[in-house]
């Protein structure tokens, strides 16, 4: 290979990468949660991972940004599943599974 085509792989490579982190997610809430200090609506928003930030569009094209970490879980996750805890009688978002991959995303508090 000469550097041309080297150069041409790391562009691609690179453009694979963006687009991987460009993907979104469905989740449905049936309830009220919240993710980290944003308070969620029941009903299906689209999850995006934005560097270290989670964000959720619902329906009506209304964003919000919260606090997150990625982590490798060391297994693929068959679908997105959000994991939550009830605090204070309201849900609280602690993570979410991202279906098709191994990444889980950890919202801040």
């Amino acid at each position: 290979m000469n550097v041309r085509s080297l150069s041409i792989l790391g562009v691609l490579a690179l453009s694979s990468a963006a687009l991987a982190s460009a993907k979104t997610y469905d989740i449905n809430l049936p309830s009220s949660a919240k993710a980290g200090a944003v308070e969620l609506k029941p009903g299906d928003y689209k999850v995006k991972i934005e560097g270290s930030q989670a964000v959720f569009t619902d329906a009506h094209n209304k964003s919000f940004s919260v606090p997150a970490t990625l982590e490798n879980a060391g297994k693929k996750f068959n679908y997105t599943l959000v994991e939550t805890d009830n605090r204070g009688g309201m849900d609280t978002i602690q993570a979410i599974d991202l279906g098709d991959s191994n990444t889980r995303v950890k919202l801040g508090q």
